[in-house]
């Protein structure tokens, strides 16, 4: 009697397995399916220090106000832990859509997955994150060409330039591509410094310094966001080289504006981002997706434009 109880018990355990495996394995990954309406929204912000992502905050109030929705934002600090603890957060929350411009686009996969589960609409913004519903980003190779092929120019076409790149995520490397692809057309350009900094002022101060103690001779500097493209501007500016170095960015942040309009600036242009825009376009392809009207394109770039002193004054900015 032992031996026949244990083996039903086996069984059906084995079947309670396979039906709870068989409720996780729906083809996008949804069990609840998607909500009738956007009435809560969680933002998810990388970094919220850096002004890129406070404009991306506006953006979301702005948006979620015009819809009548509840918004709350989360900052990660640069940590993905944070980001899947966040995202744990907004499923016990309720919330309707997610919108998250990931750490690491790669590693919050499961929990995006999870939120997907729960039936929430998850948009990664700025960079691409895996599993989510959408992505909509700048055209960051378009923006890292316009930046570099102005500098280049800039700097009559030929001389040695430093590159200040940051933290490994896609939209990063884009924008170092672009600037390659530039680079290209300028055979007598040569990259003689190339350095990671973690997207602030601080540490672009700190590896633009680095860079130009080993390398002195230099004319020209892309700094891959505005904050490290400035950090490099006081670089430039310590070490006495203000006339003869030229730095160019990506952002068209209030600080890069300001900076292009600060007399004898060695910050000469930035290619533009629109955070705002984006968490708006977010809310809309969310708000069309619960309609079951889903994009034709998952990925959704918005051009870049280069702002340089002959013309910020017209720029609109964040």
């Amino acid at each position: 009697m032992k031996s026949i109880t244990s083996k039903h018990v086996i069984v059906a355990t084995a079947a309670l397995v396979a039906l709870s495996l068989a409720g996780c394995t729906s083809g996008d990954n949804r069990a609840q399916g998607k909500p009738e309406k956007i009435k809560k929204i969680g933002l998810m912000v990388q970094d919220m220090s850096n002004p890129f992502f406070s404009a991306m905050d506006k953006g979301a109030k702005q948006a979620a106000a015009k819809i009548g929705a509840t918004e709350n934002t989360q900052d990660a600090q640069l940590d993905l832990a944070n980001q899947n603890n966040q995202i744990d957060t907004f499923i016990q929350q309720g919330v309707n859509l997610i919108i998250v411009s990931a750490v690491d686009g790669n590693g919050i996969q499961p929990a995006i997955e999870r939120a997907k589960r729960a039936g929430i609409v998850v948009i990664a913004v700025d960079t691409p994150a895996k599993s989510a519903d959408a992505v909509i980003m700048t055209d960051a190779v378009q923006a890292g060409e316009r930046s570099c092929d102005y500098l280049f120019k800039e700097i009559g076409g030929k001389g040695n330039v430093l590159i200040v790149d940051g933290t490994p995520i896609q939209t990063i490397r884009d924008r170092i591509t672009g600037c390659k692809k530039a680079m290209k057309q300028y055979p007598g350009i040569k990259v003689v410094g190339h350095q990671s900094s973690k997207n602030d002022r601080a540490s672009g101060l700190a590896v633009t310094t680095d860079m130009l103690t080993a390398t002195p001779n230099v004319q020209g500097i892309f700094g891959m966001n505005d904050p490290s493209a400035l950090g490099a501007v006081l670089a430039v500016t310590q070490a006495h080289k203000t006339g003869r170095v030229k730095v160019t960015g990506v952002d068209g942040s209030p600080e890069g504006v300001a900076e292009l309009k600060r007399a004898r600036s060695p910050y000469i242009g930035t290619a533009t981002q629109n955070p705002a825009e984006m968490v708006r376009r977010a809310v809309q392809v969310a708000r069309d997706i619960v309609r079951d009207k889903p994009p034709k394109e998952t990925t959704i770039l918005i051009p870049s434009e280069l702002v340089t002193r002959d013309n910020v004054a017209h720029y609109k900015g964040w």
